[in-house]
């Protein structure tokens, strides 16, 4: 068997619990790497009491994140006849959208220690996410077509 053939080839679905599994294990890394974000966009002067970067809440929108857009991974690779198509053009419009409740936290300033540096974390948390879960999906749930 030649060995840099295997290494091309996108790996193959086993099953549930091989999606479910990899799926889990992006979402813990995604959550690190946030919580990492996290730790950075505070000492750049974030302020430690804004809601939303508190680990109760943003390794819970994390997570809810990886699941969601897995369901909507998983959605259009079954019932798309393109999927990696629609999926180029849909994950950044996904993410372009997740910006929005950040910026009107900035520009309607009704959370407390709201801050331009605290929005940019959240929206540099979204990105780490959409980057993880793809990265994720792409092995777990590989698309068909070339």
């Amino acid at each position: 068997m030649n060995s840099s053939a295997s290494l091309d080839a996108p790996p193959q679905p086993r099953g549930i619990p091989w999606v479910v599994g990899g799926v889990a294990l992006g979402a813990v890394a995604a959550v690190a790497v946030n919580s990492l974000i996290m730790v950075l966009g505070t000492a750049a002067g974030a302020s430690t009491s804004f809601a939303p970067l508190q680990p109760a809440s943003y390794i819970s929108l994390t997570v809810f994140g990886v699941v969601a857009g897995a369901v909507g991974w998983a959605t259009v690779r079954r019932v798309v006849a393109r999927p990696r198509v629609v999926l180029r053009a849909l994950v950044p419009i996904v993410l372009a959208l997740s910006f929005i409740p950040d910026v009107s936290l900035l520009v309607s300033n009704v959370q407390p220690n709201t801050s331009g540096v605290a929005v940019a974390t959240l929206m540099v948390m979204h990105v780490a996410t959409a980057a993880i879960a793809v990265f994720t999906f792409a092995r777990v749930m590989p698309l068909e077509e070339a």
